[in-house]
């Protein structure tokens, strides 16, 4: 690895640091520093600052992290898996088939209640699996569908369309739902890190770090198969087995994330190509951690950004990754015929 890769490294991790403090003691009650610190190591002698960094603020900043990163990483495996820029989990219609997931399992209780909410960590479950299961139901179908069209172009409105779709399904079960699940539905589809709960990040962090774990094995069969189907093939690569992972992958990790924070727009499209420019190259060794570690930190400005210190009220958060996201996927667009510079 270059020098200059190293001290990318080096600034993105500790960017990713300060971001993490700067988002747990902003908000509308601001805590200085030294209060937030002594609360996560549990010397604070102020039980209301540390009820406040403990309870709320370190599972936001949690879910941010990993939520970025995760979102991120997805983004980048779809890119590569159709060899199309614009792919992203949202433009897909990804995450709209998770949102139907979520929909059956939450708005559905309305036409049959009791048979799909339960208490706790049951519920918890049932979430997660609904949203992965919509996820992958969409996926799958995407997958069918582009091995029969050439055109990368026909791919993503194929995406496009059961995106559409799955707003029909969703807004089908919206007009029979009762007000309070609508409201409660509606604001989930909002976006926002800032509802997790310690009982939720128990299960959702195992399941993601798991996930995002195994995509740091993947960068060769990431480099074959960027550089098309024919040369991976050469390289002795299964390609059937690498789309099927990558498929379960993307699965997991956008529907968990989906499932508690709502779909986060733009960042997935938009961090991959950021860490190209950034990086300059389109090595996946360098990508994918790059990636990581990017969208955990932009998801967190993002969060800063939705709530400044003394504000009562909190943005979506889908406002904000859309107006950081937006521009540098028109930047791509426009310099469209400049390449990162190959496996370095």
């Amino acid at each position: 690895m270059r020098l200059r890769h190293t001290l990318l490294f080096a600034l993105l991790c500790a960017g990713l640091l300060i971001a993490f403090l700067l988002d747990i003691m902003w908000g509308s009650v601001s805590l200085p520093a030294r209060e937030v610190l002594e609360s996560l190591l549990g010397q604070s002698s102020d039980t209301t600052n540390s009820y406040i960094v403990l309870s709320f603020r370190l599972p936001k900043a949690l879910t941010a992290v990993i939520a970025g990163a995760g979102v991120s990483i997805a983004g980048l495996l779809m890119q590569t898996l159709f060899r199309n820029p614009l792919a992203d989990t949202s433009i897909l219609g990804i995450n709209s088939g998770a949102g139907v997931g979520v929909a059956i399992y939450t708005m559905a209780a309305t036409l049959a209640p009791g048979l799909f909410l339960t208490a706790g960590v049951a519920s918890t479950w049932g979430i997660i699996g609904a949203a992965c299961l919509g996820a992958m139901g969409v996926l799958l179908a995407i997958s069918v569908v582009s091995s029969r069209l050439q055109d990368l172009v026909s791919v993503l409105l194929v995406g496009v369309m059961f995106g559409f779709l799955a707003s029909s399904i969703i807004s089908i079960l919206q007009y029979f739902s009762d007000q309070e699940t609508l409201k409660t539905y509606l604001l989930w589809s909002f976006g926002s890190v800032s509802g997790t709960t310690w009982r939720q990040l128990s299960v959702m962090l195992p399941i993601l770090l798991t996930a995002l774990l195994c995509t740091l094995f993947l960068p060769k069969s990431l480099n074959a198969l960027a550089l098309g189907e024919h040369y991976a093939h050469s390289v002795g690569a299964n390609i059937r087995l690498i789309r099927r992972l990558l498929i379960a992958l993307t699965s997991i990790i956008a529907g968990c994330i989906t499932a508690f924070t709502g779909p986060i727009a733009f960042l997935g499209m938009a961090v991959p190509h950021f860490v190209r420019l950034i990086f300059r190259t389109a090595d996946h060794q360098i990508l994918v951690p790059a990636t990581l570690l990017t969208g955990s930190f932009l998801l967190l400005l993002c969060d800063l950004l939705t709530q400044l210190p003394g504000a009562q009220m909190v943005l979506p958060i889908n406002a904000i990754t859309s107006l950081l996201g937006a521009p540098v996927v028109l930047l791509v667009l426009l310099g469209g015929k400049r390449k990162p510079s190959t496996f370095r």
